[in-house]
């Protein structure tokens, strides 16, 4: 029997714990007795704690008695643990517990907790979409990817937002047990065993400027409602009065990106926007947003997302 370790505290996103568990405790339903889960929770704060829902949580332990002989150990997130204030305590514990471990690892924001406790260096990573960007910047030396849904490197796994934390749950039983027991848990939980694309197909690809009257600003406002158009940097250098190279020049610093990919991604978020609430065809979705063709939207949405524009429609679109 392998142990379960889950890390619970103050504001913890309380489904970031019931997901995972949930899946280890179906999986025993399809285990032999005495070779599945033994589910192991540790409190972190004085219990019982409020999650960020309200809802209050008990554990099996407290920090301090906690056992450290677990198979693999989770810490999950909260919305508020990306600004929180470090806890030495319980950084000094994950350090002292975590390197002996088979595996551990993070649901959601649990990678910030990981990351103090300096358990990320050297290694490839993910967390939310929403907060990679402040993940990477706190732990520099981490390898944080962005449209990952979950992430295994060497003993450590960590995971996308929320209910990835039951894709990572579900991976580690397809480890333990094989593909056909994760299945089956996957069933009965109506989740799909392995979903397709990344996390880029849940979240927003285009963020507004910190400036709205910068020439950047005037550019990407320019972009956005001439989508269907040729939008060469010329042209875009255009509009803003500036030479080719030195309008390049400020929208890198200013964006983040080159004009050409902010094009690109302006596209995609149009695109994803007419699949979502229209019936056009794809050939008039490609048209409207200036890909040129049904084939290179499609192209690129497989790049981007990891889906067609025909499974992204059918995931997403809203019904009447």
């Amino acid at each position: 029997m392998k142990t379960v370790g889950l890390l619970l505290f103050a504001g913890v996103q309380s489904l970031d714990v019931a997901g995972p568990l949930d899946v280890f405790a179906e999986a025993n339903g399809f285990l032999v007795t005495g070779t599945g889960y033994r589910i192991v929770t540790i409190g972190v704060d004085a219990m019982p704690l409020r999650a960020s829902n309200g809802q209050w949580l008990g554990a099996d332990h407290e920090l301090a008695t906690a056992p450290c002989d677990f198979d693999v150990l989770l810490v999950p997130g909260g919305p508020q643990l990306a600004a929180a204030a470090v806890d030495e305590r319980l950084c000094a514990w994950l350090r002292s517990v975590c390197p002996a471990l088979p595996r551990f690892g993070s649901i959601c924001t649990g990678a910030f907790l990981l990351g103090r406790a300096g358990l990320l260096d050297g290694k490839q990573v993910t967390t939310h979409w929403g907060d990679a960007a402040q993940l990477a910047m706190q732990f520099p030396q981490a390898q944080v990817e962005h449209d990952r849904i979950h992430v295994r490197d060497g003993t450590l796994v960590t995971s996308a937002g929320v209910t990835a934390g039951i894709d990572l749950a579900l991976s580690l039983v397809a480890e333990d047990h094989g593909p056909a027991v994760a299945l089956a848990v996957a069933k009965r939980l109506l989740v799909v065993a392995q979903r397709q694309g990344g996390q880029s197909q849940f979240s927003p690809y285009l963020q507004a400027p910190a400036d709205p009257q910068s020439p950047v600003a005037r550019v990407q406002v320019h972009v956005m409602t001439h989508i269907a158009e040729p939008l060469s940097v010329e042209r875009l250098a255009d509009v803003v009065a500036m030479s080719p190279r030195n309008f390049a020049r400020v929208f890198v610093r200013e964006a983040g990106i080159t004009p050409a990919e902010f094009v690109q991604r302006a596209r995609i978020d149009a695109a994803r926007h007419l699949l979502e609430g229209s019936q056009l065809a794809l050939k008039a979705v490609a048209y409207r947003c200036g890909f040129g063709s049904a084939g290179r939207m499609r192209q690129l949405f497989v790049t981007r997302l990891g889906v067609t524009p025909s499974q992204y429609r059918e995931r997403f679109q809203r019904q009447a």
